[in-house]
């Protein structure tokens, strides 16, 4: 029998052919404001606030976002890559079919943000929110997530691989079937029932354990 896990098949983002051939600027972003197949790169979008926007086909490609608060923001067919998104708020987003790539996500603002088709490759996401975020189809892949809360989540179908979740929070969200053996957990916040069905290597499997109450005896 076949005990190699089947890797998760996400949908990745879908973008005109000549989307890369003509760069675009933005530099005013009102509410509800819809952007389509357009390429953003070598720029800072800087003291932007407004709700209900939609980026639809749109690639960025270095860019700085500085002090940006887009609430209930739609991304759809999107890629970040190399961009700084320290800091910016994307609560209450919707997210689908998108990647971040090689991205700063510190302290960024994902809270009851419905994530679906997304890969994160390659980031540092220190600090980050993602309370109360519905992830469904999300692989999460060699980034840094510590000190980053994650509670109260819903994780459908959530892969981590090669990730440090070092000293971050996960009370409230159900881990059955997360594979977290090749990701560092060390001084994760979790409940005993969140970490039920969860796969661990044999090392987390002793510290858990201790966060249960038990002695090991060798």
């Amino acid at each position: 029998m076949n005990s190699k896990r089947e890797q998760l098949k996400i949908v990745k983002p879908k973008f005109i052919k000549e989307i890369d051939s003509i760069c675009t600027e933005i530099s005013v972003i009102n509410d509800e404001d819809v952007f389509e197949d357009v390429y953003v790169s070598n720029s800072i979008i800087e003291n932007q606030a407004a709700d209900r926007v939609c980026f639809e086909g749109v690639i960025f490609k270095n860019v700085d976002f500085i002090n940006i608060k887009l609430n209930a923001l739609e991304l759809t067919d999107v890629r970040f890559e190399n961009c700084d998104l320290s800091n910016i708020d994307f609560s209450r987003s919707i997210i689908h079919r998108v990647e971040f790539i090689n991205c700063k996500l510190m302290g960024i603002n994902l809270s009851e943000a419905i994530l679906q088709n997304t890969i994160i490759k390659q980031c540092n996401g220190k600090f980050a929110i993602l309370s109360f975020a519905q992830m469904k189809k999300v692989i999460i892949k060699e980034s840094i997530f510590e000190n980053s809360n994650f509670q109260n989540s819903k994780f459908t179908k959530v892969e981590f691989s090669d990730c440090s979740f070092k000293m971050s929070q996960m009370s409230g969200t159900s881990l059955s079937g997360i594979d977290l053996s090749n990701s560092n957990v060390e001084g994760l916040g979790v409940r005993p029932e969140d970490i039920k069905g969860a796969i661990v290597s044999p090392m987390q499997a002793v510290d858990f354990a201790k966060m249960l109450g038990l002695v090991i005896k060798s």
